[in-house]
């Protein structure tokens, strides 16, 4: 007998069955909402951050403790006001300061001006004068010369009286066919009287002196041109007074403008002083005398300007090495606190020197010793410090500043000590 082995036999469809039915479905939809979650990597990250930030804050204090620290300390020393009195020389004969000699260097600037100007007369007075021209003097009497003297009497036609102003002698007439053609002369007459009046046109003379004689009417002459000059009454004249009072307008006038040119042009490191300021004139013209009838004249004026100055810098400089050659030497003088008077007491500009008389105030102050001082205080505590400073006979007051802030002790490290000296006297720090 054959054994027989028996298997089971699934039909594939019915196996596919249960399997799909052992498998859960997942719709589509449900596939959308499911989610996932990632379990996380531990807490080592954070921790780390702190960390670093940690070790970032401990080494900036190690830095400002170590290698940014520095004492800033500002100290008042002792101050006082000092003042002095002396005489100065100014020189053009030199190019530098004399400190043993106090003299300083100067310089002569020079200039020269002409101006004229015209300026009304304001005089009044009474001018006359006589009417003057010319007449010819006729002879019809005969071949022979007649002489008239000086000062012979005409009388024009209206009446007015002219004299000849010098001796004459009237030629004689000429017989031409038959006929006595009269000789004749120009001459010069003057009026017998001033005033308008006697200006009178052409006219016909008669010689009063031949009257009651045949010469009366024989002898006549005649003018062809109009009597000029005749006056009489108010006119303008030129007094000294305008004379004065115009020259001296104008030399006002030009030392203006030529000590506003000078000190427009002349550098403003010169000190310029109105007594070291020379003026001397060199001509003057004037178009009219005192008394001279003109309504008007003109004046011509020249004028040389000379100026002695010296340098600023020159005259603070030489009273600087004063001061400092009068002080003790353990003393300073504090810039910019220096004051100057001065005035000239003797000034030759031609020579170019000049003496000053001068007085001057400044602000002298104790020396200190700042590298020793930094020796004293390095390494000391805040309170040693300060009692060292406020025992020191040359300061005033100081107050120390230590950065940072949570120092106690001054660096032992000079370069990290700073001093400042405060010379102002302000209250409070400065940095």
């Amino acid at each position: 007998m054959n054994n027989q082995k028996f298997f089971d036999i699934i039909p594939p469809k019915k196996y596919q069955k249960e399997v799909l039915a052992k498998k859960p479905r997942v719709s589509y939809k449900e596939k959308s909402q499911q989610t996932y979650e990632i379990a996380p990597s531990g807490r080592f990250p954070v921790k780390k951050s702190f960390l670093f930030i940690l070790l970032l804050v401990f080494l900036g204090g190690i830095s400002l403790h170590f290698i940014f620290q520095k004492t800033v300390i500002v100290i008042w020393p002792v101050t006082q006001e000092t003042v002095f009195e002396t005489s100065f020389k100014v020189s053009s004969k030199i190019d530098l300061p004399d400190i043993a000699s106090k003299t300083l260097p100067g310089k002569i600037f020079s200039s020269e001006k002409v101006v004229f100007q015209q300026f009304q007369s304001s005089g009044k007075g009474l001018e006359e004068a006589k009417s003057e021209g010319v007449i010819r003097v006729y002879n019809t009497y005969s071949t022979y010369s007649q002489t008239l003297i000086i000062h012979t009497r005409f009388v024009s036609a209206e009446g007015k009286l002219f004299r000849s102003i010098k001796k004459v002698t009237i030629p004689g007439g000429k017989y031409e066919k038959g006929k006595l053609q009269p000789g004749f002369l120009d001459i010069e007459v003057v009026a017998a009287e001033a005033g308008k009046e006697y200006n009178i046109g052409p006219s016909t003379f008669s010689i009063p002196g031949f009257a009651g004689t045949v010469r009366y009417t024989a002898f006549y002459g005649k003018s062809f041109q109009q009597m000029k000059g005749g006056l009489k009454g108010e006119v303008l004249q030129v007094t000294q007074q305008d004379l004065d009072a115009a020259v001296k307008v104008l030399k006002g006038k030009i030392e203006r403008e030529t000590e506003n040119m000078f000190k427009n042009t002349i550098s403003e490191e010169f000190i310029f002083i109105d007594e070291a300021f020379q003026k001397k004139e060199r001509s003057l013209i004037f178009s009219a005398k005192a008394g001279e009838t003109k309504e008007s004249f003109t004046v011509e004026i020249g004028i040389l300007f000379n100026a002695l100055v010296f340098k600023k810098q020159d005259l603070e400089d030489i009273i600087k090495e004063f001061i400092m050659s009068e002080i003790p030497q353990d003393m300073a003088l504090k810039p910019d606190s220096l004051t100057i008077n001065y005035e000239p007491l003797l000034v030759d500009v031609e020579e170019g020197r000049m003496t000053l008389n001068s007085d001057f105030s400044a602000t002298i102050y104790s020396r200190i010793d700042t590298d020793l001082l930094k020796k004293e205080i390095a390494g000391k505590s805040l309170r040693e410090s300060k009692m060292n400073l406020d025992g020191n006979p040359n300061i005033v007051r100081a107050e120390v500043q230590l950065f940072p802030l949570w120092l106690t002790r001054i660096p032992k490290d000079l370069q990290k000590i700073y001093i400042k000296l405060n010379l102002d006297g302000l209250t409070g720090s400065e940095f």
